[in-house]
């Protein structure tokens, strides 16, 4: 993936600390859940179409 391969380990912890201030400790693990989930079907999603 592009975006992996141009994003270092610090705007990586920049991001972390400004997804902690905006939604707080308790919500990221909500958070981050809902997006795996989307991912995943994302995925499957593009794999049912090239079949």
């Amino acid at each position: 993936m592009v975006l992996i391969d141009t994003v270092g380990i610090t705007e990586l912890i920049l991001i972390l600390v400004i997804a902690l201030i905006v939604f707080g400790p308790g919500r990221l693990p909500e958070i981050a859940r809902n997006l795996g989930r989307a991912v995943r079907e994302f995925k499957r999603a593009l794999e049912e179409s090239s079949k």
